[in-house]
């Protein structure tokens, strides 16, 4: 109980408590040394008797082990000795090399370690995306039909024309389906507007996938944990099975009794296709997740016994797209080639800055420094002193666009027009074997079922068209990695290195000449009064500017 005026409790009990607790501990402690007597085990140690006064040479035998102790920690003494001069030697011999590797031979030698490493890491990524290419074309050829998943907040820009031009030189004998995955983050009057322009090119099915799926085994189930909460809301359940799978059946039927009708499911990463092929089996036989490339390889699924599935991995988008189709999807940030903070700066210009501000709950902001810092305060991302973090705050907002949870939207085209590989006679070719009526009706089932966001709560943004693709293996771009070369004046500079090349070859003349005629043109121009005048730029353009020859005279006058 704790007394007034004190400011801890005090620790003090009663006598009889005490005596209480001391009875219960000999209690405890006798019944132990019972237990043990009957185990024959003794707790008590051997008292060392030494030498008695009766034993002979007592005194010769006190002076031997009193000179062994001392011999034993004069041993102790030495080992601890040479341990401390063997680890001066090696710090010194560490220095030396140091000192030793200023030489231009051997920054030569390291620089070109560096490269051998750097390029050994690009032929290793460059023959995953190989992989993915050959996979992508078995699963082509495999099958009977192909399901272009789309994401209904860009679907344009899911759009692979190689893909579809790939799939229609079949001549007939593979039809092309497009699926237009997550309609339940897009407005109600967008979904309708992307469905009617998708209609008149080739059969499309409203979809939502579910996210209560059961797991298959026993090992999945303890993965997601054994207290896990499943969503039991409307939001949960999938949309658009039914007629997808009756569409699919009645493919089936019409082939020969002995041949499984074979749908291969195709798009670009994170669109949804493995979802798609849990929700048809109702089982989680594919492995989804929130990151990208989950799928690496072609998977099999039986739906029924005349159906089965092909889950494939996601196509290897160009370098030739622009920068805002690639921040969308996050592939340059994957594969390193560019900042966060440079993608969420190309994502901000092609979105309606009032939408952003209500959606994230953020003040006005003069560009993408200033929106991802009130960002990081927002959430409570700050570093060591208080410092926003910008960088978390840029991964953040990112996995927000590609992730399943933000709702965004952009237009559709006004003005409808076939592409160059597309004509009327493949469009009712396409057609044939379908019964419509059923697909416009499950359509409308879906858009009647489904929970749509509200037009003010979900973000404008401009869709650039579609995405280019590379399905052919030589068609990949060629990786260059960029080495600094051994001179001091070169440090500065890069040089490249082709992947398909065995040596690594460095630039250095040319680097060397550039770098003097810059030097000789800023000596030679004469000296002005600097004036500085306040400009407003955005710091993310200018922390990736890695030009040497600035000069302050000419941009800041």
């Amino acid at each position: 109980m704790k007394r007034p005026k004190l400011k801890k409790a005090s620790k003090r009990v009663t006598c009889a408590k005490r005596f209480k607790i001391q009875k219960k501990v000999r209690e405890h402690n006798r019944k132990l040394r019972k237990e043990a007597k009957k185990k024959g085990i003794s707790r008590k140690p051997k008292k060392d008797i030494g030498v008695p006064n009766s034993a002979p040479f007592k005194e010769e035998v006190l002076r031997e082990a009193e000179q062994r102790k001392q011999e034993l920690e004069t041993l102790k003494e030495q080992n601890k000795i040479a341990k401390q001069q063997e680890r001066a030697a090696k710090r010194k011999k560490e220095k030396e090399a140091e000192s030793a590797g200023e030489g231009p031979a051997t920054k030569k030698a390291k620089k070109v370690a560096k490269a051998k490493e750097a390029k050994a890491a690009l032929i290793k990524e460059k023959s995953a995306k190989t992989f993915k290419c050959c996979e992508l074309n078995k699963v082509i050829e495999e099958s009977d039909v192909i399901l272009e998943v789309l994401d209904a907040r860009d679907p344009l820009g899911c759009r692979c024309p190689q893909l579809e031009e790939t799939v229609l030189k079949h001549e007939g004998k593979k039809k092309l389906l497009f699926i237009l995955n997550k309609i339940d983050l897009v407005p109600k009057d967008n979904v309708e507007k992307w469905l009617r322009y998708l209609e008149a090119e080739c059969p499309t099915f409203l979809f939502k996938a579910s996210m209560q799926i059961q797991d298959r085994t026993v090992q999945q189930r303890k993965q997601r944990g054994i207290n896990a909460v499943l969503d039991h809301s409307r939001a949960a359940s999938c949309f658009g099975r039914d007629s997808l799978l009756q569409t699919l059946t009645d493919l089936a039927n019409k082939k020969d009794a002995e041949t499984m009708l074979k749908v291969g499911v195709v798009g670009f990463p994170n669109v949804g296709k493995s979802s798609i092929i849990n929700s048809l089996k109702e089982v989680r036989v594919c492995h989804v997740g929130v990151q990208r490339g989950m799928t690496r390889c072609k998977q099999e699924v039986h739906i029924t016994k005349r159906l089965k599935m092909i889950d494939s991995p996601g196509i290897v988008t160009a370098s030739s797209n622009p920068g805002d189709v690639m921040a969308l999807r996050s592939l340059q940030v994957e594969e390193k080639e560019e900042s966060p903070l440079e993608a969420v700066r190309t994502l901000l210009k092609q979105c309606n800055q009032q939408h952003i501000m209500l959606q994230y709950n953020v003040p006005d902001y003069r560009n993408s420094l200033e929106f991802l810092t009130t960002f990081a305060k927002k959430r409570g991302f700050l570093q060591k002193g208080g410092v926003p973090n910008t960088e978390l705050a840029a991964m953040t907002f990112l996995g927000d666009w590609t992730g399943p949870k933000l709702s965004y939207h952009s237009r559709a085209p006004e003005h409808q027009g076939l592409p160059s590989y597309l004509t009327d006679a493949i469009v009712t070719e396409l057609r044939s074997d379908l019964d419509m009526d059923v697909v416009r009706k499950g359509n409308e089932n879906v858009k009647k079922g489904v929970r749509f966001p509200n037009l003010a709560s979900s973000i404008s943004f401009n869709a650039r068209g579609p995405t280019a693709g590379v399905l052919n293996v030589s068609e990949l771009p060629k990786e260059t990695i960029t080495i600094t070369a051994p001179t001091e004046a070169d440090e500065k500079m890069e040089g490249t290195v082709n992947t398909e090349e065995p040596g690594v070859e460095t630039q250095v003349s040319t680097v060397v000449t550039q770098i003097q005629e810059t030097t000789d043109k800023r000596k030679a121009k004469p000296t002005k009064k600097v004036k500085f005048v306040p400009v407003n730029i955005d710091l993310t353009s200018v922390q990736h500017n890695n030009d040497d020859a600035y000069d302050f005279n000419t941009d800041f006058v």
